[in-house]
This record gives C-alpha cells, sequence and structure tokens, in this order.
C-alpha cells in the first residue's frame, strides 16, 4: 500500500494498456476499469501491480458499486485517468440518434461520477490528478462525428469546470487532445479502414507516421500528471509530426 494508486478506465489493448504499463513504471499500482474481462485478465496478469474491475462505465450504477469496490480494496486513487470512450462515426440522418446518450455517458457523464467519488480524497490529502484524454472532436464539429463530437466537446468543457474549482485545492486537471489517428486494433486492417481514417493520397512518409503511438500518448498523460504545480497544463494538444491542422 506505500505505492500511490492510479485508476484508469477504458483499459483497451492500445492506448489503455500502454497508460497502465507507463505508470507502473512510475511505481504506482494500476486500479484497471474495461468491459472486456479476457483482455484485463492478460495484462494483470503481465503488470504485477494492476488489477482488474471489470465494468462498463456507461452503467452507472455498476460504476458507482466498482468504485466503492476499488477503494474498499485498493485504497484511494490519488491519479484518475479516464480514457473509456463511446464513439459513433456516422452522421447525423445515419446514425442512431439513441447512440447520442449512450456516448454522453460514458464520454461525460462518467467522468462527472468519477470526479464526485474520487476528488473529495484528493482534495482532503491536498493533491491528485485528474486526467481526461480526448480528441478532435472536442473542439469542433465533423459531419461524420455528430453523435460523437457534441459528447467529447461536453467533456471537454466538464474538465474545464473542475480544473478551475479543483486547482486552488491542489488537484490538477488535465485534457489530452489527441489530434491524430489512433493505431488501434478496432480501427480494422488498412484495406477496411474508411478513407478519412487512412494517410493521405501522396502521404510521403511510411504509413505509421500517420499514427499517433499509443506509448508515447501515455508518457505525455503521465508527464501532465506530474508536472509542477507551478506550471500546471490544462489544455495539451498532441499530433504527430505531419498532422495537418
Amino acid at each position: 500500500m506505500s505505492k500511490p494508486l492510479v485508476l484508469i478506465t477504458g483499459v483497451g489493448d492500445t492506448t489503455g494498456a500502454a497508460l497502465v504499463r507507463r505508470f507502473a513504471a512510475g511505481g504506482y499500482r494500476i486500479a484497471m476499469i474495461a468491459r472486456n474481462a479476457e483482455r484485463l485478465t492478460a495484462l494483470e496478469d503481465e503488470v504485477e501491480d494492476a488489477r482488474a474491475y471489470i465494468c462498463d462505465v456507461g452503467d452507472l450504477d455498476a460504476l458507482t458499486d466498482t468504485l466503492a469496490k476499488i477503494k474498499a480494496q485498493m485504497g484511494k486513487p490519488a491519479v484518475l485517468v479516464h480514457n473509456a470512450v463511446a464513439h459513433t462515426f456516422d452522421t447525423f440522418l445515419d446514425a442512431d440518434p439513441r447512440d447520442l446518450e449512450r456516448n454522453f455517458r460514458v464520454n461525460t457523464t462518467a467522468l462527472l461520477y468519477l470526479a464526485r467519488a474520487l476528488a473529495p480524497d484528493m482534495i482532503e490529502a491536498g493533491q491528485g490528478a485528474i486526467m481526461v484524454t480526448g480528441n478532435t472532436a472536442s473542439h469542433r464539429g465533423v459531419a461524420n462525428y455528430a453523435l460523437f463530437a457534441p459528447t467529447k466537446a461536453a467533456q471537454r468543457i466538464l474538465a474545464e469546470s473542475l480544473a478551475r474549482d479543483l486547482g486552488p485545492k491542489g488537484i490538477h486537471v488535465g485534457y489530452v487532445t489527441i489530434d491524430a489517428a489512433i493505431d488501434v486494433t478496432w480501427l480494422g486492417s488498412e484495406e477496411e479502414r474508411p478513407a478519412w481514417l487512412k494517410p493521405p493520397a501522396g502521404w510521403p512518409w511510411p504509413d505509421e507516421d500517420y499514427y499517433a503511438k499509443p506509448d508515447a500518448i501515455a508518457e505525455e498523460v503521465y508527464h501532465l500528471a506530474h508536472q509542477d504545480r507551478s506550471t500546471w497544463t490544462f489544455d495539451l494538444v498532441i499530433r504527430p509530426f505531419a498532422e495537418r491542422w
């Protein structure tokens, strides 16, 4: 129990797993939340100080119960990384309108529940960090993100509200905008991906340079969570060297 505890949501096989490994390397115990039991169990076996908690953060009652279990079994988290995401890649006419509310629960409402559960302990300790991973959709609307971008924009504004409230209380809240495609497995093979998730025609660099690397993202999140309090960052935008913006 001498090691600090970080709680990470959305522990998938790319960015989430990279976050677990980076915080473990930094001397943390890790409470991992995700829906995929097989993936979490494998990561639990790999990382000595990681413990799996199977939960859909969009199920708010289940999330509340899971957070109580984590605190009872592992203690009070010093750092929260909200990396879970629900997404819809379609236009407003083609997408199922119910996806908007589902995405909002995972991306935004779950963040509120997490903060309400964990921030009071951080305030009592006089220190802590809440990190949220976002993307370009949190800053602008895109046609095929019509049921996704509003939820990420709301997430970012909620995080900013938390930062303004919690900063003077010693809690660092940061939002990491990943302005890039991440080379994650659920995007499918290069041939299966839509054109807007592939390198553009005439891309002069190796295809892998088009995507943000999960290990590099994890490094930036870890750095943000450990900034000196005299130079805290809220909005951190990261992108590959050749990303157009």
